[in-house]
């Protein structure tokens, strides 16, 4: 582990402590839909195709949505383990996820109004590379499937507000 991971999060955890406000960010995504499912999203200075599978009439030009929330609760939880891991200074040499979702379309395309459009389950395998002990382990776990923000966002409901402009042409 490198000692500038271990001091940016020591004084970026510090600068919180210290000022709150610095603590609120506001992250933000741009979408626009270019033809079929197939979206064009810009994260900061990043650019991410989205689009569905041809067998549901996409054109595969990138991954779905849905998999997008995988990939974002796996690569969170690695994320969230590096950083519980150095400022711990719990040994971790490396970790991987594999999160895996059952979704029934029968939701999405209003067929069963009883069916959810979304996952229905999620499963999430962690694999963790360390010489620490079982007890850390332990602690390390516990500390990030507390504050990990993407399984946060996906075991409690989080307050969300839609606005629909129509532009007519």
């Amino acid at each position: 582990m490198s000692n500038d991971l271990a001091t940016a999060i020591a004084r970026s955890a510090e600068g919180f402590r210290a000022d709150s406000a610095r603590a609120r960010v506001t992250f933000r995504a741009d979408s626009a839909l270019q033809q079929g499912f197939h979206s064009e999203v810009k994260l900061r200075d990043h650019q991410l195709t989205v689009d569905e599978p041809k067998g549901i009439g996409g054109s595969d030009q990138g991954p779905t949505p849905v998999e997008l929330v995988l990939a974002a609760l796996g690569s969170c939880q690695e994320i969230t383990y590096r950083a519980f891991a150095t400022a711990m200074g719990i040994a971790l040499d490396g970790v991987s996820a594999r999160v895996e979702g059952d979704i029934d379309f029968r939701g999405f395309f209003a067929i069963d109004p009883t069916v959810r459009p979304g996952f229905g389950a999620l499963r999430v395998n962690i694999t963790l590379r360390s010489r620490a002990s079982e007890a850390e382990i332990a602690q390390l776990i516990a500390a990030v499937n507390s504050h990990c923000p993407v399984l946060d966002m996906l075991n409690t409901p989080v307050p969300t507000t839609l606005q629909t402009t129509v532009v007519v042409d």
